[in-house]
């Protein structure tokens, strides 16, 4: 078998598949170093700066361990790619008979049963859902997967979705009558029988803790994990080790006992008028709370005089409804499902009301049309330890960015890894040519009422400097909004023809596709924009960052955590706050330079960077670029790549 040296050598089999493939010293190191902790089923964690091909360097290792081996991913796009592009590539230049897998949760594929119950109910909002739910029964019939992103035709946003997949409460299981064509059983088999499957966090922590998703049987069977996107992980466990309960968990059983009951108990009347009311008081549930969307603490829903009211209120109707889908049950196998989801509904509002364990925290988020309370966990370090312990295998985490200065004592002590080998490798881009940190002068402090204004006027002859191709990327979606507006009217006035794209135009996807295209564009966005997001060229050379990107405080489980930290004598701003930001700006940083030919500036508007002592360890966290606090420096640099 060829050495890691050999695959990775300029004349190596990578190098021979691969047009334009460079040597870099940094990707052999951690293909090595990642080849080591398979082996000893060591954990080891890596932060690999963009560009230094961290994705063949996990890769090459696990394809050629021999053992079964699970990646999970940030996201499902990453998990795409990985499937259909690096993975098969890999492969085939290694010449390696493995077998490979993906596997996604229940909601990203068709689900014959629930297709088949949508077109006969023919309840679609309007025409264009009724013509999705035809084109996904076309696409059922012809797709080998079920996997909802093969369909095309159909938006990965349509509506229909909801009603043509299972969820973990809605799945028959093997009562199901369309059990032989599952989709999801099928996508479970072959991860079963596969040497390497590619899933992502939420998958792999839905299914660690509810035992759910298809990976109860895997875990236990692999020597290796890789986590890519590792720096995604706290916030995930944080997610899936707490509990939660919506009202559109109750919206979507009353919707789906109604539709049983049409089919298997139409002489039931009881069961559509109690449905009816059960669907009412969950909505009444969520506008106890008024109109505003957002995060609210315990204490801020019990301030709300009609909280706690239409919260009995809709204990005692689950508690109605149940008793009538009791009495059904037996007439079908739907039937059976709905009264033991409503039974499971009542333990999970009645657990959230009565929770007592100080090492959690209760807390809901208002969306428009539901109410979700959760309980959370305030530190996931021993749940995430002892879910690694049990059978020994390898733990690999790996990112672009999850050291704060180079080290990942803070990263550690989040997810509970103790003090296990790391390392961290720079990119191989020259950012002292390639890039400019820019950190205006003369900025207001962020708190101030016309900061974004402020913000705007900084950036605006950069703007024009760079001639468009530019990310606003701004911490909260008030902000995002002002700061569009603003680049509209100021667009106007100099009669300069920019496209200016906002986030919530369309999907995440159209949008990078429209900027990508237009060569010259302006996107505005918030979170969703900071990572994960891939632009080569000069279709982006300029990114604007409004804050440092502080979780605001006032967020309930922040606002916990930070009064646990002050019992336990630690200092919260620094061991949490802080390193969290830092690693944010990295990724909102990472967007510029994407490979050896591009250029860019990344102006970071918070005057904190340069005026706080904390700032420096932002500063000094970012890639080593040309630093300026000069205008003059960026023009000069836009100027200079143009001629």
């Amino acid at each position: 078998m060829a050495s890691l040296s050999d695959i990775f050598s300029p004349a190596g089999p990578l190098a021979q598949a691969i047009g334009g493939y460079r040597i870099r010293p940094q990707q052999l190191e951690m293909a090595e170093r990642i080849a080591t902790a398979i082996k000893g089923q060591e954990v080891f964690i890596a932060e690999a700066g963009t560009g230094t091909g961290k994705t063949f360097a996990y890769l090459v290792p696990a394809l050629l361990s021999g053992g079964k081996v699970i990646v999970s991913t940030g996201t499902k796009t990453l998990q795409d790619q990985l499937f259909n592009k690096d993975l098969p590539l890999v492969r085939q230049v290694l010449k390696a008979p493995v077998q490979i897998a993906l596997l996604k949760g229940r909601a990203n594929y068709v689900c014959p049963y629930h297709l088949e119950r949508a077109l006969l109910d023919g309840r679609f909002f309007n025409r264009e859902d009724a013509a999705d739910a035809r084109r996904i029964s076309t696409f059922a019939k012809a797709t080998q997967s079920g996997d909802k992103a093969e369909c095309i035709e159909v938006n990965e946003n349509s509506p229909v979705w909801s009603q043509v997949t299972s969820t973990r409460d809605n799945c028959l299981g093997q009562d199901c009558p369309n059990h032989k064509d599952c989709f999801v059983l099928k996508a479970r088999r072959e991860a079963m029988e596969a040497d390497l499957v590619v899933v992502n966090h939420h998958l792999f922590f839905a299914d660690v803790m509810l035992r759910d998703e298809g990976m109860a049987e895997l875990l236990p069977m692999c020597n290796t994990v890789i986590f890519d996107e590792a720096h995604q992980l706290p916030e995930v466990a944080t997610l899936f080790f707490g509990d939660s309960v919506s009202t559109s968990q109750v919206v979507d059983l009353a919707r789906d006992a109604r539709a049983e009951g049409l089919l298997s108990a139409r002489d039931c009347l009881d069961l559509q008028d109690g449905s009816k009311r059960v669907e009412k008081v969950a909505r009444d549930l969520r506008l106890a709370i008024g109109a505003d969307t957002g995060r609210f603490s315990h204490g801020q829903l019990l301030e709300h005089a009609e909280f706690e009211p239409a919260m009995q209120t809709l204990d005692e109707e689950l508690a109605v409804f149940a008793k009538i889908l009791e009495g059904q049950a037996q007439r079908s196998e739907g039937l059976e499902k709905c009264w033991q989801r409503a039974l499971e509904l009542q333990q999970m509002f009645a657990a959230w009301q009565s929770l007592t364990d100080t090492g959690y925290v209760r807390w809901a988020e208002a969306y428009t049309q539901s109410l979700q309370l959760n309980s959370t966990p305030l530190d996931v370090a021993s749940i995430f330890r002892k879910q690694m312990g049990g059978h020994p295998r390898a733990w690999i985490f790996t990112s672009a960015t999850l050291a704060v200065r180079g080290g990942f004592v803070h990263y550690c002590a989040e997810l509970g890894l103790g003090k296990p080998d790391s390392a961290c490798w720079q990119s191989p881009f020259d950012y002292g040519k390639q890039a400019v940190l820019y950190a205006p002068l003369g900025m207001p402090d962020p708190n101030a009422w016309n900061y974004t204004d402020a913000v705007v006027d900084a950036a605006f002859p950069a703007l024009k400097a760079a001639g468009g191709g530019a990310f606003f990327l701004c911490t909260s979606l008030r902000a995002m909004r002002r700061t569009h507006e603003l680049l509209k009217a100021r667009l106007e006035d100099e009669g300069l023809e920019l496209p200016l794209l906002v986030q919530g135009e369309g999907s995440k996807t159209e949008l990078l596709e429209r900027f990508r295209r237009l060569g010259n564009a302006v996107l505005v966005g918030s979170q969703s924009f900071w990572e994960g997001v891939d632009v080569r060229g000069e279709a982006l050379s300029l990114v604007v960052i409004d804050k440092i990107p502080f979780a605001p405080p006032d967020d309930p489980v922040l606002s916990a955590r930070i009064e646990q930290m002050k019992r336990e004598g630690r200092n919260a701003f620094i061991d949490y706050q802080l390193p969290r930001a830092v690693i944010n700006v990295k990724q909102g940083a990472g967007r510029l330079i994407r490979d050896e030919s591009d250029r860019g500036v990344l102006m970071i508007c918070d005057p904190r960077l340069t005026g706080k002592p904390y700032g420096r360890l932002v500063w000094q966290s970012l890639p080593p670029m040309q630093r300026t606090r000069e205008l003059q420096v960026v023009l000069d640099f836009f100027a200079a790549a143009r001629s």
